[in-house]
């Protein structure tokens, strides 16, 4: 494999640009975290309860241990013992109850936060405009929306309830600790800095490291989408050794980050095991030595202490681990809501109203429009369509047929100009009241995984199977879908593997009519027919057109020939207009095409 081809293939597969490698720690993003449990307050609110039981729980049996050490075990009575360890067995039984409810609780809110994540960033991208999928990788943004909503899922889940209890539990330890023995309180306070120190310094590396690590592996996931979805072109093209040495580049990137996030955090583990084992050994020389000279510390106090300082250290390793898992959380929630705070490029005016019922005239008015600014790619368009006219959009790759069609849908907004349905600017619609009316049957067809019949349905959900059936025996191509093993029924895959190219525009035909639309749009719709299934198409389509604006984007003579009105583009402007006749006598642009058409067909 040519290796400065794989170079530039490798360099090609790099974070959105809305995914930089740092970002701080923002408490605020923790807020926003957190928001998201207020919904399900009355759970949240019974598990932070349990919470600061648990907390207190196992340092208030090590006080009881202390107190049963000295008191009753220490003067012999064993009517007092056997009362004290029943208590002790009573309080133990129901801290274990509070840990299974805390545990129970945590994973309900958990899930229940994790519904309301993934609903609330659905619904954000299904107001975006199209040109927000165009420009990013659909493989990030379903990273967004499995891996990081389920980093952040762990996040309130686990590292957040857990520290809590770790941070609670340290406090009630010291806080009986310094009632049990304030001398012995002071070896405790010298060595806490050590501990922030060490937490300061890893915390950062950590937390960067773990963002690096999540964004490469969204690297690797849009990578891997790519390379699947466009199979076809990879084996057409022997590209499979070029897409293996990508993937494989992504693959030991994402490793070395994994490892590298991992070295960090078993380097700060063990630092602050070390500080916890340099501290017992302190408590043991200045303890002992305080209860063998008789200062007034004894054996109980001295037992009690190191209890409650087992309980102020053990925390802290499990409160290291839930930091480094803690980081991916952050840096998954920093991702989400950068996406999440994406607005939309345009949206419809708040005093938009419905799209009344449509007769089908539509106008252009002096429409100008641009992708990217200062690049315009419309000038000056204008054209009226009648109700019930057919419109044919023609000319050279790039000269705006698809882009009329996106302003007709309102799939964008012109930079200057009107577009008007009945008298009515699209600006004064809502789009998807005006779609309602409308049906499409584009050049690349989306089928979504299911039957032919769930595909068709989704135009109009309550239509019986009859109504579909009806459907292709419009289009007179009933017995194409009754041939295939079960019919109306066959199931086909995502993006309708399964059926053959004309079985799909088909499909995406019966869809499109059982909306029953005013306008219809046909973009390129019979390029995957093949020549005689679309001759019994143009019988049903004449009938069906009839009565409905139809603006037809084609190459296809057959379909030019019928359009009451050709509209004739180039480069964003319209050269001629006229029917199909009329052109051919100018022996200008259009006579151009019409004799490129005749001699590619001879």
């Amino acid at each position: 494999m040519n290796k400065d081809r794989l170079e530039i293939a490798v360099r090609r597969i790099r974070p959105d640009e809305e995914e930089p490698d740092r970002l701080p720690l923002r408490w605020s993003t923790i807020a926003r975290l957190l928001a998201f449990t207020v919904p399900h307050r009355g759970m949240r609110n019974a598990l932070l309860c349990l919470c600061v039981f648990r907390a207190m729980a196992l340092p208030g049996l090590a006080w009881l241990v202390g107190h049963i050490i000295k008191g009753p075990v220490a003067t012999g009575d064993g009517a007092a013992t056997f009362r004290a360890l029943a208590v002790f067995t009573v309080f133990f039984i129901i801290a274990d109850v509070a840990l299974y409810w805390r545990i129970r609780l945590a994973h309900q809110i958990g899930e229940n936060v994790l519904r309301d994540l993934r609903d609330k960033l659905m619904g954000h991208l299904l107001t975006q405009p199209l040109s927000f999928f165009h420009a990013r990788r659909h493989g990030s943004l379903i990273s967004r929306m499995i891996s990081d909503i389920e980093a952040m899922r762990n996040g309130i889940q686990n590292n957040f309830f857990i520290s809590f209890v770790s941070f609670g539990q340290m406090s009630c330890a010291a806080v009986l600790m310094l009632l049990a023995n304030p001398q012995l309180f002071l070896v405790l306070l010298a060595i806490v800095p050590c501990l922030l120190l060490i937490h300061g310094f890893f915390r950062g590396k950590i937390l960067h490291a773990s963002r690096v690590q999540q964004e490469t592996f969204s690297r690797v996931t849009s990578a891997l989408a790519e390379t699947v979805q466009g199979i076809r072109v990879t084996q057409g093209f022997a590209r499979e050794d070029t897409n293996a040495g990508i993937f494989t580049r992504l693959v030991r990137s994402l490793a070395g980050n994994v490892v590298k996030t991992a070295s960090l955090t078993a380097l700060y583990l063990p630092l602050l095991e070390l500080n916890a084992q340099g501290f017992m050994a302190a408590l043991i020389g200045v303890g002992g030595w305080a209860a063998l000279s008789g200062t007034g510390t004894g054996v109980g106090d001295l037992v009690t202490f190191f209890f409650l300082a087992d309980l102020f250290f053990s925390p802290i390793t499990i409160i290291g681990t839930q930091l480094s898992e803690a980081t991916l959380a952050m840096a998954g929630a920093e991702r989400y809501f950068r996406l999440l705070d994406t607005p939309p490029a345009w949206t419809d005016k708040p005093t938009a109203g419905e799209c009344p019922t449509l007769k089908g005239h539509v106008e252009f008015r002096d429409i100008h429009f641009a992708y990217i600014q200062d690049r315009p790619v419309l000038h000056g368009i204008s054209f009226v369509a009648q109700p019930g006219q057919v419109i044919a959009l023609v000319g050279h790759t790039g000269s705006g047929k698809s882009t009329i069609i996106g302003l007709l849908a309102k799939f964008q907004l012109p930079l200057t100009g009107q577009v008007l349905v009945d008298g009515h600017d699209l600006a004064d619609v809502r789009q998807e009241t005006l779609r309602r009316q409308m049906g499409f049957v584009f050049q690349q067809n989306f089928l979504f995984a299911g039957t032919i019949a769930e595909n068709v349905k989704s135009a109009r959900p309550e239509a019986t199977d009859e109504e579909i059936r009806q459907a292709f025996r419009d289009l007179d191509c009933l017995d194409l879908i009754e041939d295939l093993p079960a019919g109306i029924h066959t199931p086909c895959s995502e993006k309708g593997r399964g059926l053959s190219m004309g079985q799909q525009q088909l499909v995406a035909f019966a869809r499109a009519l059982m909306a029953n639309p005013r306008i219809l749009v046909l973009d390129e719709a019979t390029s995957a027919v093949d020549t005689l299934t679309e001759a019994r198409l143009q019988v049903a389509l004449t009938r069906l057109m009839k009565g409905r604006t139809c603006f037809v984007v084609a190459h296809r003579l057959s379909t030019i020939r019928r359009a009451d009105c050709v509209i004739v583009l180039a480069d964003g402007r319209i050269v001629e207009r006229g029917t199909h006749e009329q052109l051919l006598a100018l022996q200008g642009a259009y006579a151009g095409l019409h004799r490129d058409f005749l001699s590619s067909t001879t």
